[in-house]
């Protein structure tokens, strides 16, 4: 599946159809007790980090979405009940936050029994132009997935005479990219059970991530200011100057200046062939994350000259098979450090990226939220992003992966205001996709078309 924006999705026009938790759901939310089970910390650093940004006078939409077709005009019934099946299977969907006191105190949980959520259907119109279709859907996206309210997930539908077109968003708290791939054969399957009037084929109930949510911030307070994990970090944070690391390439940003828009970067990195001979090169190192990174560090040196490629690895926290068919947030970051500027070419940077996952991987399964209110530090959160990453996913045994370019499924990412890079690498069965979004400067522009380009010829490299 790639990941790309909302204009970028091959949306189509037709008959716009969208869904929000009824006003019913909405009220029986108001009226549920508190759910003892908390936050887990990378949500309420979420959370907390979009109230900081509103504060400030500044709305910074973080919607994460998926998109693919479903055959012929659909059956919009059997659509709504598919939809209300799969909300309702995934329990952080129908779980929120409330603040306790007031904006800026606890955040207190509440959850939803399963009987108590339906789904409000509203035909919208008829849109003829596909880039103002893309742009309302963002809009209604940005109003309603927001960080900041609840219900924060929204369904559309646009029907057309030989296909029809889902569309769905969520605030962050509740999914990561991993999660958005999944959704397409879930829906599928839920959508033609119906039809066909038997029972569908999907595994119910799935895990739960609030469930998740308890077991690891459990898990994450019982350590203190002393533990290893802790002093890891600090020591990371310190030789970085006391900040977390930024995309080590000129970005055309003025020290202390607004938070700049963002413009995104989505391509073809390398054909099927290209990516299984550079995963067939990396695996004496550990794969194609490993290359990736090494790449990485060795093209920040080239084009930004630091002599240690700095930066916090985000790893998926599903480290139970319980969890794989889960909807949720399960992501944390591992810091490494690789001193490019002594690496003998990509062999080099292979050994030392393998050596610093090696000994630092584990960290990630502790919330980086938690370790920073440990380290006393005041991070106050300025920008969505705490810092640049990039990430690899190989999605290619992910359920329904095989029909997701007849589906013209896609991963939806809201490219809106930050000062950091974010980079995807995505191995599908077509080969990898490289998305981006990074500040709109002239300069960061320029840098990035340097760093995608130098990218792709290490990558494509094994094959020459």
């Amino acid at each position: 599946m790639r990941i790309t924006d909302i204009q970028r999705c091959e949306v189509r026009p037709g008959r716009l159809v969208e869904w929000t938790l009824s006003p019913a759901t909405v009220a029986a939310a108001a009226a549920q007790p508190e759910d003892s089970r908390p936050p887990a910390y990378i949500q309420e650093s979420h959370i907390r980090t979009a109230k900081c940004v509103r504060d400030g006078g500044l709305f910074v939409p973080t919607w994460l979405g998926t998109a693919f077709d479903l055959p012929g005009p659909a059956d919009l019934g059997v659509l709504q009940e598919a939809l209300r099946t799969w909300t309702v299977r995934h329990e952080t969907l129908r779980s929120g936050f409330r603040w306790a006191g007031g904006p800026g105190d606890e955040l207190h949980r509440f959850t939803l029994d399963a009987g108590d959520v339906s789904l409000h259907r509203e035909t919208v119109g008829d849109f003829s132009d596909a880039a103002a279709l893309a742009g309302h859907l963002q809009d209604r996206f940005d109003a309603v997935a927001d960080a900041l309210r609840w219900p924060n997930l929204i369904y559309t539908a646009v029907v057309r005479a030989d296909s029809t077109s889902v569309y769905m968003a969520f605030d962050h708290s509740n999914v990561d990219a991993y999660s958005l791939h999944g959704i397409p054969a879930e829906i599928h399957e839920l959508y033609t059970a119906g039809l066909q009037g038997r029972a569908p084929v999907v595994r119910t109930p799935a895990a739960s991530y609030v469930d998740f949510c308890e077991l690891e911030r459990a898990d994450a307070d019982r350590i203190d200011d002393r533990h290893d994990i802790v002093a890891r970090w600090r020591e990371f944070i310190r030789r970085g100057d006391g900040t977390l690391p930024g995309f080590p390439i000129d970005l055309g940003l003025e020290p202390g200046g607004p938070l700049p828009p963002q413009k995104m970067l989505c391509e073809p990195l390398a054909d099927a062939a290209a990516a299984a001979a550079f995963e067939a090169y990396c695996r004496p190192y550990g794969g194609s994350l490993v290359g990736l990174l090494a790449a990485t560090g060795l093209i920040v040196h080239e084009l930004g000259g630091q002599s240690v490629y700095r930066t916090v690895v985000p790893f998926h926290t599903r480290v139970k098979s319980r969890w794989s068919d889960s909807v949720g947030w399960f992501v944390g970051g591992a810091p490494i450090e690789v001193p490019v500027a002594s690496a003998p070419g990509l062999p080099g940077a292979l050994r030392a990226v393998r050596a610093e996952l090696q000994a630092g991987r584990a960290l990630a399964r502790m919330p980086l939220a938690r370790v920073l209110s440990l380290l006393g530090t005041d991070f106050r959160p300025t920008s969505p992003d705490l810092y640049s990453i990039v990430s690899f996913v190989d999605t290619r045994g992910i359920p329904g992966a095989g029909q997701w370019a007849g589906q013209k499924a896609y991963a939806l990412l809201r490219v809106s205001y930050g000062d950091q890079v974010c980079v995807w690498v995505n191995r599908s069965h077509d080969g990898l996709w490289l998305a981006s979004r990074y500040p709109d400067t002239d300069v960061a522009a320029k840098n990035m078309r340097l760093y995608v380009e130098r990218l792709r010829d290490l990558v494509t490299a094994p094959l020459a």
